[in-house]
């Protein structure tokens, strides 16, 4: 076996790497569309001291949200974080707040009006998903199964002498 044999040889299988490599970057940067449409979600936010029932909201990236703002006792704030969405309320009264969930991430909304002494502790949590499921995590793992199962049976039984440069051939 020639030097140029031994080279191509001992460098075949980490071609199948270096292409596995690449193509989980391509899976990682294709866009994916949205899988599903948004919806309109509507959701009662109450707001009693010192607490928001619901505390914590999970939407999707896209949904149209409709929340039905009430107070039980006193008069209460919103404000949502990042959104920059302020509305107030009275006892007995409901305020309806629509916006559009454009941005995934998790954002506090908390009460905008001095209610009582625990004021600053009266915050809820929304969280807005992405609108895609996992098919970009399942794609990486079965080219990374694929590229290893490929790896192994190209090296399977084989043992290397790495060649070095330099070196004369024997």
């Amino acid at each position: 076996m020639n030097r140029f044999q031994q080279l191509v040889r001992w460098t075949y299988p980490r071609w199948v790497i270096l292409m596995g490599i690449i193509l989980a970057i391509g899976v990682m940067t294709f866009p994916i569309p949205q899988i599903t449409d948004p919806q309109t979600r509507y959701i009662t936010l109450d707001a009693r001291q010192f607490e928001f029932a619901p505390h914590r909201i999970h939407i999707n990236k896209g949904d149209r949200v409709i929340i039905n703002f009430t107070a039980s006792d006193v008069v209460h704030g919103f404000y949502l974080d990042g959104y920059g969405i302020q509305a107030r309320v009275e006892p007995g009264v409901t305020k309806q707040i629509e916006f559009s969930a454009e941005r995934t991430g998790k954002f506090r909304y908390r009460c905008s009006v001095s209610c009582g002494s625990l004021h600053p502790f009266m915050i809820g949590e929304l969280v807005v998903g992405p609108n895609e499921p996992f098919w970009r995590a399942i794609a990486l793992v079965i080219i990374g199964l694929f590229t290893l199962l490929t790896y192994r049976f190209l090296t399977k039984g084989t043992s290397y002498e790495y060649p070095t440069l330099g070196a004369s051939p024997a």
